[in-house]
């Protein structure tokens, strides 16, 4: 394996079986290092969010299919240009000594203190608000913000997880195995699915 430990073998395992839509309770966090390891209600944190952010509506929803967990590793092995240093104004307390955020712990307080106290203590439709909230924050109408927002991150490794799961990638979207049939002029109407096979429009950083 070269330079691959054990733990780093794992680890990717996890990540690789999350995203092919392996339920959550199969897949292990025990291989994260110790400060890295999520607590009891983190992981129910990012769950909720998850599904907050891609609901369940005739197909699961992204906290059901195991894309908390997904974003936890994804957080820990830097996915997504997450190991980068960020500016102490966007990090405070919950940068890592290279300067890098520690993601998980940055959203638990950013949604607690929105919801004055405990976040996951709220009805659905207010967490959904304060959400929503933060979402709105993060994405401002206009140019973009120089410094992306925490948020942008976790968002965009929930749309990863989610999309290349078996349910977001042949459920939600339509799947037609390359190079399938080619059709120059195709109807589309509102209830039309992308399809996943199709990554023209798709940028993973």
């Amino acid at each position: 394996m070269g330079d691959w430990t054990r733990r780093d073998f794992f680890s990717g395992a996890a990540l690789f079986a999350l995203a092919i839509g392996v339920p959550a309770g199969a897949v292990q966090l025990s291989g994260l290092d110790a400060d890295e390891a999520p607590s009891d209600r983190q992981r129910k944190l990012m769950r909720e969010v998850s599904q907050l952010a891609i609901p369940r509506t005739s197909t699961a929803g992204a906290g059901d299919v195991g894309v908390g967990d997904f974003v936890l590793i994804a957080l820990a092995h830097g996915l997504a240009g997450t190991r980068k240093p960020v500016p102490e104004a966007v990090g405070g307390q919950h940068r890592r000594k290279d300067g890098s955020l520690r993601h998980v712990a940055w959203l638990e307080q950013a949604l607690d203190q929105r919801a004055g106290g405990n976040f996951l203590g709220h009805p659905p439709a207010k967490r959904a608000a304060i959400l929503a909230a933060l979402d709105a924050e993060a994405f401002p109408a206009g140019p973009p913000a120089k410094e992306p927002a925490p948020w942008s991150s976790i968002k965009g490794l929930i749309l990863t997880g989610y999309y290349t799961s078996e349910v977001g990638g042949s459920q939600e979207l339509q799947y037609e195995l390359v190079p399938g049939r080619f059709d120059p002029d195709v109807p589309v109407t509102p209830a039309t699915r992308a399809f996943s096979s199709d990554w023209t429009a798709v940028e993973f950083g």
